[in-house]
């Protein structure tokens, strides 16, 4: 009998670029994860190119549910209703088939790397040993990359002591700030599974006496309140949730902190920056990777 490994189930859309964000939210309530990427190989001018949203869930999608609530914003917005594809993906060994797609990332004083790549980190580097498994984000995407780099700029400058990861997935940032400051991190995420590799994670990189990991919607857990203030904050979540964070962030940060925010497309920037200058917060340095922005505020 071949083994049977835990079901994940891919959703799909293909929308113009101003439908991004309405249909965005729709699947956010529906996928434990969302990506969207411009299709590039159209052939048409970036503006004018389709985009793909995709979202995967560990449990069975309610496509009736889904098609009624891509109608209702459709209507509101005056737009299309796109096709929806819902699949169950092959019954394989996604952390195999991941891990075989994991190639180490330099970005900056940081390598990220799993247990299956031999021999030690670069001289001078800071090594992250992160194996793919059920808590999502293995740190090859491009905003995981953009709050790295942002972090090793922010290392150059001065030793933060309470840093807060907020929707930390395998915990790669929480990580890397223990690691570079010796940091007290607290790691949360709404997901308990992640919540539970990340503290995996972080012990395995021998920093599990620094990070506590918890279960938290944004703010809400009272552990994380009893952190602040925070000289620094991680949230590389999307953009919407950031926006709606806004208020609380400012209210966890430290006098001078700062704060490292991702998950948003370069379109979004004036969206998310909006809702934090309402905060007093201000923009200190921006990184775009391949359409994904990281925000550095404070």
């Amino acid at each position: 009998m071949p083994p049977v490994f835990p079901e994940i189930w891919h959703l799909r859309l293909t929308v113009p670029p101003e439908a991004v964000a309405v249909f965005e939210e729709v699947f956010e309530l529906f996928a434990e994860s969302v990506t969207m990427f411009m299709d590039d190989r159209s052939g048409i001018s970036d503006g004018d190119c389709p985009w793909h949203i995709e979202g995967y869930s560990r449990n069975p999608p309610e496509r009736a549910a889904i098609l009624s609530a891509l109608a209702a914003v459709a209507a509101a917005n005056g737009l299309d209703l796109p096709d929806l594809t819902v699949e169950r993906l092959p019954n394989v060994d996604w952390v195999l088939e991941n891990l075989r797609d994991f190639p180490p990332i330099d970005a900056g004083r940081f390598y990220v790397h799993g247990s299956h790549c031999q021999g030690s980190p670069p001289v001078g580097r800071i090594g992250i040993e992160i194996d793919a498994g059920t808590a999502f984000g293995s740190g090859e995407h491009a905003t995981t990359r953009g709050c790295l780099l942002a972090l090793d700029g922010l290392g150059k400058r001065r030793r933060r002591t309470r840093a807060l990861d907020l929707g930390s997935g395998s915990g790669i940032l929480g990580i890397a700030m223990a690691h570079m400051w010796a940091a007290k991190v607290v790691c949360t995420d709404i997901d308990p599974s992640a919540v539970k590799v990340c503290a995996g994670n972080a012990a395995n990189n021998r920093v599990g006496a620094r990070v506590t990991a918890v279960v938290s919607d944004g703010y809400r857990n009272p552990l994380v309140g009893r952190g602040r203030p925070y000289d620094v904050v991680c949230a590389n979540i999307l953009a919407r949730p950031l926006c709606r964070f806004a208020p609380d962030l400012a209210a966890h940060l430290a006098p001078g902190g700062v704060a490292v925010l991702s998950g948003l497309l370069e379109w979004q920037e004036r969206m998310v920056m909006a809702a934090h200058e309402a905060q007093g917060l201000r923009l200190k340095r921006r990184i775009l990777i391949d359409g994904w922005a990281t925000l550095v505020i404070g």
